[in-house]
């Protein structure tokens, strides 16, 4: 009776070897997947965020032995404005108790202090979840915890890799601050933000990063009012030369931030008090480098951060999730070896088909709108259109490309490329008075 077996044909990529790190594969390998006897398959998942709480949960409960590691407290999360869109509460079943507001509207400053309300075309059942990043992470990892995960508390500070195609891969930590400990796996999540040691580990190349600011700010009951169901954005190199900044409503405080590829600290809103200063770095685009042996990266770590927008819990979790059904499916439940090429097919495959065209137009988008004052009057300009308005919040709010008439479409255009116009010789007339 024949024999009966799966083959996977991978051809890695090579790692410049360093004398910290050893070359993993040189040439193709042509390997049978292996059935692992006596034990699951093993995975590290390093950073517990949305992209690596949702990787670790996916991971542990579909069969897999997992191991979660998170460095931060429960009370610590990067600064981030903490908007989620509508179809993201179902898709990850987020209690809407962990909702501080419900925002509806949505207001926009021009350069020239021009506000445009955005979101008239909202549904009365649609709105802007504003979350806390503290409470959606700390609920994200106990779900991980309680899907099976094993919760590793500590920093990681390095990963060997394997000199062979099923070695295990070591991942060396510090536990409360001092003792050094080791664990080995057989595959490796990198969910550990822009500066991930991960990427860094298996060569996943650099990527330009911008720095995101943020202060909680305490305001009196009256101001907290006025922003009830509002948040605001501007536009402008005054407040980010490349980028926005945001005032959103929490609970009982408002998050006032911009991202900027320069440090921006002044900030403010009269009459309230500063509770909490906040600054992380935020990727500008994919890295190089997503996958490389039986590595993968997920969230701010693989750089899926949409330009124009600055939108990344949705895209962490999301991809944290797919990445760790790949390896579920990939593995048959845990039973088996996985190798590179699996994880291309089941993981980068599938994500790069839906999400790759979307990350390259909102790139477009801002290289368009915010390459100068003028061209983000234009921006604000727009946006008072309820078309324009009405595709943004379709794509957005249920992460599906919005599908307009021929007709708007080519009013659109013409009314971009009018603004721009308009725009352009308001901000050539400017800079001439300036000079």
């Amino acid at each position: 009776m024949a024999a009966k077996f799966q083959t996977s044909f991978c051809l890695p990529s090579v790692s410049t070897p360093t004398t910290k790190r050893k070359p993993y594969f040189h040439s193709l390998t042509i390997s049978a997947s292996k059935s692992i006897s006596g034990r699951k398959l093993r995975a590290a998942v390093i950073g517990g965020g949305p992209a690596g709480s949702s990787a670790a949960e996916a991971l542990a409960s579909g069969g897999v032995e997992t191991f979660l590691f998170e460095r931060n407290p429960p009370s610590v999360a990067k600064p981030c404005g903490g908007a989620i869109p509508l179809c993201m509460l179902e898709e990850f079943d987020i209690p809407h108790h962990l909702i501080d507001r419900h925002v509806t509207r949505m207001r926009i400053f021009s350069p020239s202090n021009i506000a445009v309300d955005f979101g008239k075309t909202l549904k009365p059942h649609e709105f802007i979840a504003m979350l806390r990043r503290e409470v959606l992470d700390s609920f994200l990892r106990s779900r991980a915890h309680a899907a099976g995960a094993t919760a590793v508390d500590g920093l990681v500070t390095g990963l060997d890799l394997p000199a062979s195609p099923s070695a295990p891969y070591t991942v060396h930590y510090t536990a409360n601050g001092s003792s050094r400990k080791s664990l080995t796996v057989d595959v490796v999540i990198g969910a550990d933000g822009a500066n991930s040691r991960v990427a860094k580990a298996i060569g996943a190349g650099d990527y330009a990063c911008a720095i995101a600011f943020q202060e909680r700010i305490k305001l009196p009951d009256e101001k907290m009012a006025y922003y009830e169901n509002l948040a605001e954005m501007y536009v402008g190199d005054d407040v980010s030369p490349d980028f926005y900044a945001w005032v959103f409503p929490k609970c009982d405080h408002v998050a006032v931030g911009t991202g900027t590829v320069r440090a921006k600290k002044d900030i403010k809103i009269n009459g309230g008090k500063v509770i909490k200063v906040e600054a992380h770095p935020i990727p500008e685009h994919p890295r190089p480098v997503r996958v490389r042996g039986r590595v993968a990266l997920v969230g701010d770590a693989a750089g899926y951060v949409t330009k124009c927008s600055g939108e990344g819990i949705y895209f962490a979790a999301k991809s944290g999730r797919l990445c760790g059904n790949a390896v579920v499916k990939a593995s048959e439940g845990g039973e088996r070896m996985i190798y590179e090429c699996d994880l291309r097919r089941e993981y980068l495959k599938p994500w790069d088909a839906e999400y790759v065209t979307t990350f390259r137009f909102l790139d477009l988008l801002q290289r368009v709108f915010y390459g100068s004052n003028a061209c983000r009057e234009a921006l604000v300009e727009l946006c008072g259109d309820e078309y324009v308005q009405r595709m943004t919040f379709e794509s957005y709010l249920y992460k599906k490309l919005a599908h307009g008439s021929v007709r708007d479409d080519v009013k659109l255009f013409m009314n971009s490329v009018g603004s721009l116009m308009r725009s352009r010789i308001v901000g050539t007339r400017m800079d001439s008075l300036i000079l």
